[in-house]
């Protein structure tokens, strides 16, 4: 469900009146109450109430199907409310459960307002690191384990090595064996989520030029590089460390599947310049599928109807792409 006082309860009604033709049936988890505001708002009909998701297909093609959590504090659109923090936590969980029992092909999450969550006692930096705890110890999590964060949009997979970090600690935070192990989770998803038989990678640098052979920095020739043929000896398809500042250009694109970037504004500009409205985040390595939409929860414009769900729709049918392709991998 995202915070419920933000744009996630009127992007996913949205999302439905976009997708209700389509083969992608999806449901939310969340206040019934409030998606039924939402749905009005819109002029759609009525959510349905469901108490298994597999209930959800014969209802989608008509109204958004609801599996109902209630919000103990009314909401207050572009207001958060710690009080309501908990339940946001709860559809978190109850969304993971369902996935991992195979209940539900894959989860989309709704943006969170962090500061919000851990004013409740939520003890993890995210989404994608919560997730990677209620995964811990499900039987068909495969090595090498994420989660790895990988944005996508305008055409590009980006994944990267660091994520939510001060700049300043970016090159303390960087050692071969993290580079290795964040290449091998990037191949295996590619392998098994994209169907991609022998995917490309390329890495970033992280000095200018790639740091031209130790004149701009180091890092490149006793850290990166050697990760880089690590992975090479492992029958993985990776280049040496690359000058970003050309990289993301039209015609290097073509030469690649992925690009492994050092730190999170080296990859994410490229993709939100590429596509900033329908871009999505991709919690790699998980023992299910989990996308969102690469945005925040958007307390300004909450209720003002200017709100564009081109991401949450995204990565609505990503998630539906990667299931598919990993029921045919295991199939």
């Amino acid at each position: 469900m995202g915070d419920p006082a933000g744009i996630g309860p009127e992007i996913t009604a949205l999302a439905w009146a976009s997708l209700q033709g389509a083969n992608k049936p999806f449901f939310l988890i969340g206040d019934f109450d409030l998606a039924r505001h939402h749905a009005a708002r819109q002029g759609q009909p009525e959510p349905v109430a469901i108490a298994r998701a597999d209930e959800a297909t014969s209802v989608f093609a008509t109204a958004l199907p609801v599996m109902p959590l209630t919000l103990p504090a009314t909401v207050k659109t572009g207001k958060p409310d710690t009080a309501n923090a908990p339940v946001v936590i709860a559809s978190i969980e109850m969304a993971a459960k369902l996935v991992m029992k195979g209940q539900a092909g894959a989860m989309v999450t709704n943006p969170i307002a962090k500061a919000v969550l851990y004013d409740a006692g939520f003890a993890h930096p995210g989404h994608t690191e919560f997730l990677g705890e209620l995964a811990r110890g499900a039987d068909n999590w495969q090595a090498p384990h994420g989660p790895v964060m990988m944005l996508s949009g305008g055409g590009l997979r980006v994944a990267l090595v660091s994520v939510h970090i001060p700049l300043k600690d970016v090159v303390g935070s960087l050692n071969t064996k993290t580079i290795i192990h964040t290449a091998m989770v990037l191949d295996q998803a590619l392998k098994y989520d994209f169907g991609i038989v022998q995917p490309r990678i390329a890495l970033c640098g992280l000095n200018p030029h790639a740091g031209e052979d130790g004149a701009m920095g180091d890092e490149e020739i006793h850290i990166i590089n050697p990760a880089a043929r690590a992975l090479r000896a492992q029958g993985i398809s990776i280049t040496d460390a690359q000058p970003a500042d050309a990289l993301f250009r039209e015609e290097a694109r073509s030469t690649y599947d992925a690009v492994l970037a050092l730190y999170h504004d080296q990859g994410l500009i490229p993709v939100k310049t590429l596509d900033f409205h329908g871009g999505i985040n991709t919690s790699l390595g998980l023992p299910f599928i989990r996308t969102s939409p690469d945005h925040g929860t958007g307390f300004a414009i909450a209720g003002k109807g200017c709100a564009r769900a081109d991401s949450l729709i995204a990565a609505i049918k990503a998630a539906h792409s990667m299931s598919v392709c990993r029921a045919s991998q295991v199939s």
